[in-house]
């Protein structure tokens, strides 16, 4: 091993030489290079190999050359790089072949290998990393398409991307993100040819003899790929995702019109094909070539006639196909136009009317999910409609009477309304849950008891809640029935509450650390008790405590 060693080190002196000789690095970095070198070389020629050792060598070559590049930028030395800079990087691609030879599952080191190449390689270098690494990796679509855009972006070479996507193909017919990466490319392809003809042609070149194949510069690739594609993956998100991408060429108008016709054919009992023609309203003018809105107030009523189309679509969708998907598509869109800003109370209050329209018919069909019903609530408490939005929590607590979130939305908006019957609703819930989920309610019940409710009350609430929450979800309850009583009762009622507690396991480190320091707060801090704190810390969780 030694002899091997010895005879990489004589390999280096011809670079380091020409390093000292045109005065890039002293003799004193020389000789500490040849020392880093020699140990680096006898880690990667060990019998039993690390791939740390790989990797750590890799980067130490990969500084050289940075800080080499760095003083011939500073001097303006720009010679020797065929001497100096191309047998660094020839013995990098020799360590990286060797690592990945060992260790061909790594995906990491393959990427690593890929990124080194890109920035100190040549493209055929390249080019075959990418070869050897998808022979091994064949089965991670990602890598394919990593290999294809670098062909078809760097390397400006179509055919090899095309032959990439091709052959990815083979082993994953079935993947949606190779034929969306496949398309876009033909479709890049394509407007980057059809702007070369252009140019040409302003430049009154003669174009007839330079290849320019018209199935190409129309789209016609991309076209068969749609087609090849939908007939083997089927459902309206992948097709929306191919139309997305067709938007971004506006070469390709009559392809972006074939795929959406082909969209409301094929999809028709899709919630996300309607959700899409109505969203496409908000995208074309209502007068089709006529003068853009100039003021304020013709904007506003421009956008609320698209908004008005749009919600008609919805309408037709909800009743084609009445669904609780449905009403979810047509009830979030109404909710986006909601949130957005505008000065104009006219388009404000006609989005604030079709939301509410909207959820109220969905809950008369029965056909509003759990999470809409919460957002109806918040959107009514907002607008301070407190009498509708405790109907609407009354009825959304009787169609999900075991949703804690439910229980929790309708003391919510009578908290607000300041009702009489908080307490009584509280206890109601209780009945109707399981005890296991109920944890969220008796902390908002104890928080709620505390501002409006005596201490004896409060403290009442938190009794009651410890008998009824047991093992893991406890242990929030007491930090929280800990914290109270020191805010309301200061130390002393706080130790009486730790001192109530301390056999109710169990307990995190917090609850001690709490006590602890409300100890050190007080002015006549008592040694005894925190040894005693400390102690009973010590006893739970022993002495290495995870949460530091």
């Amino acid at each position: 091993m030694a002899e091997i060693i010895q005879e990489r080190i004589e390999d280096r002196l011809p670079e380091l030489e020409q390093l000292k000789r045109i005065g890039l690095f002293s003799h004193a970095e020389i000789k500490a290079i040849i020392k880093k070198a020699s140990e680096l070389e006898y880690r990667i020629q060990r019998r039993a190999l690390c791939k740390e050792d790989f990797i750590n060598y890799v980067q130490y070559e990969v500084n050289l050359l940075e800080l080499i590049q760095r003083r011939r930028a500073r001097i303006g030395y720009s010679f020797k790089k065929e001497e100096i800079e191309s047998s660094i990087v020839h013995r990098v691609h020799g360590v990286f072949r060797r690592a990945s030879a060992k260790w061909k599952d790594d995906v990491q080191l393959w990427l690593s290998y890929v990124v080194f190449c890109k920035k100190w390689a040549t493209k055929p270098q390249l080019s075959k990393v990418f070869s050897a690494m998808l022979a091994i990796h064949s089965n991670k679509p990602a890598l394919w398409i990593m290999a294809a855009k670098w062909e078809m972006e760097d390397r400006l070479s179509s055919e090899s991307a095309r032959q990439l996507f091709l052959r990815a193909l083979r082993f994953h017919p079935q993947c949606p993100k190779l034929y969306q990466e496949y398309f876009r490319m033909e479709l890049m392809h394509a407007e980057k040819l059809r702007k070369e003809k252009q140019e040409f042609e302003k430049a009154k070149m003669d174009v007839e003899n330079l290849d320019y194949p018209e199935e190409i510069l129309t789209g016609e690739l991309a076209r068969i790929i749609y087609k090849n594609s939908v007939s083997i993956i089927k459902g309206a998100e992948f097709h929306v995702s191919l139309l997305s991408i067709a938007q971004l060429f506006d070469f390709a108008k009559d392809l972006q019109g074939e795929i959406y016709e082909d969209l409301q054919a094929m999809h028709t009992d899709d919630p996300l094909t309607w959700d899409y023609v109505a969203r496409r309203e908000l995208e074309i003018q209502s007068q089709p070539g006529g003068e853009p809105p100039v003021t304020k107030q013709a904007k506003a009523e421009e956008v609320g006639r698209r908004e008005e189309r749009c919600c008609a679509v919805y309408e037709e969708a909800v009743k084609t196909l009445p669904t609780e998907a449905m009403w979810k598509c047509y009830i979030s869109f109404c909710l986006e136009r909601f949130a957005k800003k505008t000065n104009s109370q006219f388009l404000r209050g006609k989005r604030l009317e079709r939301t509410t329209t909207a959820f109220r018919k969905a809950h008369e069909l029965k056909l509003l999910p759990e999470f809409l019903y919460k957002q109806w609530i918040e959107l009514l408490l907002r607008q301070d409609f407190l009498e509708e939005a405790l109907q609407v929590a009354v009825a959304g607590t009787e169609l999900f009477r075991d949703s804690v979130m439910m229980w929790q939305v309708k003391l919510q908006v009578l908290v607000k309304a300041q009702s009489p019957d908080v307490a009584m609703l509280f206890e109601d819930a209780f009945v109707c849950l399981k005890p296991q989920v109920c944890l969220p309610l008796w902390i908002s019940w104890a928080e709620w008891s505390e501002g409006a409710q005596s201490q004896e009350d409060t403290e009442a609430i938190y009794k009651k809640a410890l008998l009824a929450v047991k093992g893991a979800d406890s242990v929030t309850l007491k930090d929280k029935y800990l914290d109270w009583a020191y805010r309301s009762g200061g130390y002393k009622k706080a130790r009486a509450v730790f001192k109530s507690l301390q056999e109710s396991r169990p307990f995190s480190v917090d609850f001690f650390r709490k006590m602890i320091q409300f100890e050190k707060e007080q002015e006549s801090c008592k040694m005894v008790n925190l040894r005693e704190y400390y102690e009973r810390a010590l006893r739970e969780f022993g002495s290495a405590d995870s949460g530091d």
